[in-house]
C-alpha cells in the first residue's frame, strides 16, 4: 500500500509573528549581555547593582529585537513573490528568479 505524500503548510502569519518574536528576544538578550557587559566593566554598575543593571540591558535590548524582528518577519512573509522584481537592484537585471505558479 502506497503511503500517502504529506505537504508541509506554511506557518500562519501569528505563528511567522512569534518565531521572530523568540529569534528577536534571544539575539537581544545576548547584545544585551554583550554591551551591558561592557558598559558594566567600563563605568561602573552603578547604585543598583551589577545584576539589576545587567538585566536592565538585557531586557531592554530582547524587547527592542523581538518587537522589529515580529514586525519584519510577517512583513517580508506577506510580501508577493510576484512583486519580488521591485526589491531587485537594476544592475542585477540578468538573474531570472523563477517561482512555481
Amino acid at each position: 500500500m502506497a503511503t500517502p505524500v504529506r505537504h508541509m503548510q506554511e506557518p500562519t502569519v501569528w505563528q511567522k509573528c512569534k518565531m521572530g518574536a523568540l529569534m528577536g528576544g534571544g539575539v537581544g538578550l545576548t547584545i544585551g549581555f554583550i554591551f551591558g557587559s561592557y558598559s558594566i566593566l567600563r563605568s561602573g554598575a552603578g547604585p543598583r547593582g551589577f545584576l539589576a543593571t545587567l538585566s536592565q540591558y538585557m531586557l531592554s535590548s530582547a524587547a527592542t529585537f523581538s518587537f522589529f524582528l515580529a514586525i519584519g518577519s510577517v512583513r517580508v512573509s506577506l510580501g508577493s513573490k510576484k512583486c519580488l522584481h521591485k526589491l531587485r537592484s537594476p544592475w542585477v537585471s540578468v538573474v531570472k528568479i523563477g517561482y512555481p505558479e
